[in-house]
């Protein structure tokens, strides 16, 4: 008899898991729960009229060979490019003639990661670094200031880093972190650095520094040309990678396809059921409840795996004896929601006064963050540049305008209407659009996008323990694991979740690991 496994989520890492167990030809059978309409968790794609919006923004690439490769067989690779001047015609004869023929539907694109810091109403290099524009762009006294107060930091670190405070101002100095970081941090996560864990910048930008972007732009220029596509880019810091593979109709796409493949092979996944209740008899979970359409379902398991917020994953367990500091911890677990205005226009203000070539005369940014003090915009995606097919009408310009806050904001509580209003007032404002050129809008509201790393987060290693000590709880992905991973991190914890079931003299504590020791998915994981 085959055993079951639930699996609460259908998300990179709740798919990745359902895949594995089948193609493995184990004897588990995946229930895959998705408590919404859509595929895919935060990596869906959003279909408003024929114009796609990718939730967040989301680069197909991984210092992992296994899921580079992984990527690669669920969905083909577009031939590399051997020059800009390739993409931009072949992007050209894409908006003359249509989508591509069927059998190139399914297809990863290889894309140009172009993003930048505006501030002053000027365009910064992301990450930062101290060459001629952005001497031009700062000024010679404010450069001054912030190449004295880079230097002094290299001379004098501060001794320990508590916070993400301390560990950026190692890293690129008092100066250059008030102008850069200190304010945009706090419209992004709510509070200021100096009460977000240090934790966060080790995971998001572990070797990232002033010196590693200083050279990076000088490799950039005077490097080595190649005219093929190195997307493994292994000794590269995230934060700097030039390429990168993206689905042709955004990164929903390739869930969807992943989605029909689990359904082929015979697992279940079963939509807009929210999971209510997780059933406990001692420390196993012997089944999980979900509401759908006004009627509570009851899922018998084996193991589960669960992709759901901490903080409902502790509210919802039902059966055990749970300490009052462990609901605690994880009552208070911050997270952050995400909005998204789509902004369909004819044209921008913004022109590209780049060298690198476009379709139109639109600035070649995937995604631009905005610095300026005077708006809560907190990032603008241009959707034209990370796909042409995520656009109707490539003569107009589809952007997205992403706000953080959290359910208690006013801006959340706004109608549709209002909110739009005031997002389309801010890209006016900082002189992005202008009013008569906007063609259509919509709102999108995502709850507990992003796990943030302060409040109750310096207690969580309680709650992990608790978790672990559930003999057949496997938990995976961002939100399961309340860490900020990329999607393939998060597809890794599934890999490994799925490895300790089908071999139990595996230890779960590894799935902890992945994103936290540097070298973890680099060697371990190309060498799986």
């Amino acid at each position: 008899m085959k055993k079951t496994a639930v699996i609460i989520g259908a998300g990179p890492a709740g798919l990745t898991a359902a895949f594995e167990m089948l193609s493995k030809n184990s004897d588990v059978h995946p229930i895959v729960l998705e408590a919404t309409d859509r595929i895919g968790g935060i990596s869906c794609t959003i279909n408003h009229k024929g114009n796609r919006i990718d939730i967040g923004g989301h680069r197909f690439f991984s210092k992992s060979d296994v899921v580079m490769d992984w990527w690669a067989q669920r969905m083909p690779l577009q031939s590399s490019p051997s020059s800009d001047d390739i993409v931009l015609k072949r992007e050209k004869a894409w908006a003359k003639t249509g989508p591509d023929p069927e059998k190139e539907d399914r297809v990863m694109l290889i894309r140009q990661r172009i993003s930048r810091i505006f501030y002053l109403r000027k365009f910064f290099d992301y990450p930062i670094s101290l060459k001629l524009g952005t001497v031009l762009n700062l000024g010679i006294f404010r450069t001054i200031y912030a190449g004295f107060g880079y230097v002094f930091s290299q001379i004098k670190k501060r001794p320990s880093e508590d916070s993400l405070e301390d560990f950026l101002v190692n890293r690129f100095g008092v100066p250059l972190y008030r102008m850069f970081f200190e304010d945009y941090t706090e419209k992004v996560w709510g509070v200021h650095p100096k009460k977000i864990s240090a934790a966060w910048g080790a995971q998001r930008i572990k070797g990232l520094s002033l010196s590693k972007a200083v050279f990076s732009a000088l490799k950039k220029v005077f490097g080595p040309k190649s005219d093929t596509a190195d997307l493994r880019q292994k000794g590269t810091e995230t934060s700097l990678i030039e390429q990168f593979f993206y689905p042709k109709l955004g990164p929903g796409q390739l869930w969807e396809c992943v989605a029909d493949d689990v359904r082929q092979m015979g697992g279940e996944i079963h939509m807009q059921h929210k999971v209510t209740e997780i059933h406990l008899d001692g420390d196993r979970i012997v089944g999980v409840s979900a509401e759908s359409n006004g009627q509570i379902v009851r899922f018998d398991c084996d193991y589960c795996l669960s992709t759901m917020p901490i903080k409902d994953l502790i509210a919802s367990m039902t059966g055990a004896g749970i300490s009052s500091d462990i609901h605690r911890i994880a009552r208070d677990l911050p997270y952050r929601d995400f909005m998204t205005v789509g902004v369909l226009a004819k044209k921008l203000k913004i022109n590209n006064e780049t060298d690198i070539p476009t379709v139109g005369n639109i600035v070649p940014d995937t995604w631009i963050y905005i610095q300026e003090r005077d708006v809560k915009l907190c990032r603008l995606q241009i959707f034209n540049n990370w796909s042409p097919y995520m656009v109707e009408n490539q003569d107009n310009v589809w952007v997205g305008l992403e706000y953080m806050c959290s359910d208690q904001d006013d801006i959340w509580k706004m109608s549709d209407e209002e909110f739009i209003k005031l997002a389309v007032d801010e890209l006016i404002k900082i002189d992005i659009v202008d009013a008569e050129d906007i063609i259509d809008t919509c709102r999108i509201r995502i709850e507990k996008a992003y796990p943030a790393y302060f409040g109750t987060y310096n207690e969580f290693d309680q709650v992990k323990e608790y978790l672990d000590s559930l003999s057949n709880l496997y938990c995976i992905g961002r939100n399961g694991q309340h860490r900020y991973n990329n999607q393939d991190h998060s597809m890794l914890t599934a890999m490994e979740a799925v490895n300790c079931i089908l071999d139990p003299s595996k230890s779960r504590t590894e799935l902890w690991s992945i994103n936290t020791e540097q070298e973890y998915h680099e060697t371990k994981q190309s060498n799986a």
